[in-house]
């Protein structure tokens, strides 16, 4: 199978996780691109939605999905995104697409987070992919510097703007063997938004694309 068919059948395997009647959390990227067209073909069973970018919130809206404000909504059952890199342990690297932040700030409100990605995704240690970090602007030189002190190499994400019209700093060789630490002692940096790791708040659900198909992996 190629990748785009393995993120195809995580995605639709990822339906199966969505009740009816709810507002459904939704990421950025390519692999929640498949999973938005798959939401697209049961959008009556559904209430809404949830968008972790603008991006995502313009295809829901093609599909005649309802976009909400996360703000207007109380509850939130399950949030399906992809991942740069995850572990076994369900900890992963996000923001190759930059909609980190807001990736994360859905995924906090979630009570299911449903990871779905190809199996080259999944990483014994993360770090080989850059660790995204979102800054304010008049920070990046000061957290740069500050990222080096902790061993990384962060480099500028050329002629690009979140939405939150913010930078990203992508950080290169870290080796990331305990990513909840790291993830607060970057959050702590003053200009840091937030970074890509999401492990204090990892997966709850790991759908992974296979060739033998979808495997399901769980704490």
């Amino acid at each position: 199978m190629t990748q785009d068919e393995l993120k195809q059948a995580v995605a639709r395997a990822a339906i199966a996780q969505v009740p009816v009647g709810c507002i459904v959390g939704v990421g950025t990227g390519s692999t929640a691109n498949y999973f938005i067209d798959e939401l697209g073909k049961i959008k009556h069973k559904i209430d809404g939605a949830v968008a972790s970018s603008e991006a995502s919130a313009q295809r829901l809206r093609k599909h005649g999905i309802e976009v909400l404000d996360l703000n207007n909504v109380s509850d939130l059952p399950v949030y399906v995104d992809g991942a740069d890199e995850i572990t076994r342990h369900l900890a992963m690297v996000k923001g190759g697409g930059g909609a980190l932040t807001r990736e994360k700030i859905v995924a906090a409100v979630a009570r299911k987070f449903v990871c779905i990605c190809d199996a080259s995704k999944l990483v014994d240690v993360l770090g080989k992919f850059p660790l995204p970090v979102e800054v304010l602007p008049m920070a990046r030189s000061y957290v740069a510097r500050e990222l080096v002190r902790l061993g990384g190499q962060p480099a500028l994400r050329q002629g690009f703007t979140t939405d939150n019209g913010n930078v990203i700093l992508d950080v290169h060789n870290l080796q990331i063997l305990n990513p909840q630490e790291l993830e607060t002692t970057i959050n702590q940096i003053t200009g840091v938004v937030t970074n890509g790791l999401f492990a204090r708040r990892g997966a709850d659900v790991l759908l992974l694309g296979t060739d033998k198909g979808v495997e399901t992996l769980t704490h």
